[in-house]
């Protein structure tokens, strides 16, 4: 097992595989998992989705990424249900995601990356 993960939460299915596969080329070594849309495919989030990619992440510890604010909703509620640590953050997804996950392929740090996020909080 690793110590760091990423994982992508959208409301759409296609949107964490997109995002998921442009983060591949420049972080091949860090686990990614996702979750999108809601159980039959349809727009929305599935605490059951997140759930699993959060457990089928081979990191300690992950490094979340979302799209709308009721997916943090279904994040926290999922994060109460697992033993592994959560940090979740509300940033402009795309970029932060990926700027972490090219950070974590370097070994830089978290609190390193946290802060290199900071630009991209929305408020």
């Amino acid at each position: 097992m690793t110590k760091y993960g990423i994982l992508l939460v959208s409301h759409v299915s296609e949107v964490v595989f997109g995002v998921n596969r442009l983060i591949e080329q420049v972080a091949k070594d860090v686990p990614i998992t996702t979750a999108g849309g809601t159980e039959d495919n349809d727009v929305g989030t599935s605490i059951e989705k997140i759930s699993a990619a959060i457990e089928n992440n081979e990191g300690e510890e992950l490094l979340v990424f979302y799209d709308l604010g009721s997916s943090k909703m279904n994040l926290e509620l999922a994060e109460e249900l697992s033993d592994k640590k959560l940090h979740i953050f509300n940033t402009a997804f795309i970029e932060s995601a990926y700027s972490a996950a090219a950070l974590l392929q370097v070994n830089v740090p978290i609190e390193q990356i946290k802060k290199e996020l900071e630009p991209l909080i929305i408020k």
